[in-house]
């Protein structure tokens, strides 16, 4: 996987979250991904977030990212990508916050050879 191709899947992540797009997620995602909150490090399984999609209970009304600053790296079959989001979070009373955060999503070929996000941490940016 070329460096442009991280970057690529890195957006669909990002792309798949705002359009709640489960079916996307669920494929994208690794049967094993694990997901490391950006507000509180909370640990989150990939059952837990699609659920968390699903119902509504997280919502991402914007990403902004910025592949341009990006970091990737690619070592035998896992890819690295750090980087930087601008994130907007949707509470299930409509009530919402912001978080810039960077961000490390690592990817790896599964045995078919797709690539797949199997693990998400972010560290909030303090303004």
């Amino acid at each position: 996987m070329s460096e442009d191709t991280l970057l690529r899947h890195d957006q669909y992540f990002f792309q798949a979250l705002m359009d709640a797009d489960v079916a996307r997620l669920d494929a994208l995602l690794a049967e094993d991904f694990v997901l490391v909150g950006v507000e509180d490090g909370a640990v989150a399984d990939k059952t837990a977030l699609l659920t968390l999609i699903t119902s509504g209970a997280l919502r991402f009304p914007a990403i902004d990212s910025f592949p341009e600053e990006a970091v990737v790296r690619r070592i035998g079959d896992v890819g690295l990508v750090v980087g930087r989001t601008g994130m907007t979070f949707q509470n299930p009373d409509g009530t919402t916050f912001s978080a810039g955060s960077r961000y490390t999503h690592v990817f790896a070929a599964d045995a078919s050879g797709a690539w797949r996000l199997i693990s998400a941490q972010g560290t909030a940016i303090k303004p």
